[in-house]
């Protein structure tokens, strides 16, 4: 009987493991490909037969088999599990990989653009022509999808979610595991916070509270009823 094929592969660095095989992570795959720095060694996933694909990568099996990839070697991985409307599934998964050992790196798609003052504090994927300004910083395991903005002095917290096309003014704060939805806008110097949704093409005049929620196309805060 042949060997699964995880035991075919090597893991030695650049080796990386994708974690999750749904849509980001197909884009996950193609980020760090276009990287060049590491190379993707396959795919976990539970919910995917073992032997399939995933943008060409194959998927090895479920979150399972991470200690008998860990025991061979492998030391680097990326969550492609993008949690949008359930943080936690997200959440969980950084777990099962700081129980094997394995590191996150940063991914920063080449036609991005992260300044040098900014900070990038690990687990963190810069999609294409993103643009991260001067003295940002961003938290670990966030997600930076395609066409964003953070400009200037903006502190994004961990495993925050920022969707194609958001704009954030400076100095925006964005707490822990915040989502903000496509081409929504927030204004200077304001807050998002922790677990707070802010929708598609929303306009975000004012602090959102913790676990708030502005609804897609509305400008935050609302108007009052007129009387």
């Amino acid at each position: 009987m042949d060997a699964p094929i995880w035991e075919q592969l090597q893991f030695e660095p650049p080796a990386l493991l994708v974690f999750g095989g749904g849509g980001h992570g197909k884009t996950v795959i193609d980020l760090v490909r276009a990287g060049g720095v590491y190379t993707v060694v396959g795919v976990l996933d539970d919910s995917l037969p073992v032997g399939s694909r995933v943008n060409g990568a194959p998927v090895l099996g479920g979150g399972a088999l991470l200690p008998a990839l860990a025991a061979r070697g492998l030391r680097l991985a990326a969550n492609a599990v993008g949690g949008i409307g359930n943080v936690r599934v997200r959440l969980h998964v950084f777990d099962l990989l700081e129980q094997a050992h394995l590191e996150c790196p940063n991914l920063v798609h080449p036609s991005a653009c992260v300044e040098p003052s900014a900070v990038l504090e690990g687990g963190v994927q810069v999609l294409a022509q993103s643009y991260i300004s001067s003295e940002a910083r961003v938290g670990f395991g966030t997600v930076i999808n395609a066409g964003v903005v953070v400009s200037h002095d903006c502190h994004i917290g961990r495993c925050v979610n920022l969707s194609p096309g958001a704009l954030l003014a400076g100095g925006v704060r964005v707490e822990d595991h915040a989502q903000i939805g496509m081409g929504a806008t927030v204004n200077l110097n304001l807050t998002i916070g922790s677990g707070a949704r802010v929708g598609n093409g929303a306009t975000v005049k004012a602090d959102v509270p913790a676990q708030g929620r502005v609804y897609a196309g509305t400008i935050w805060p609302p108007r009052p009823a007129a009387e």
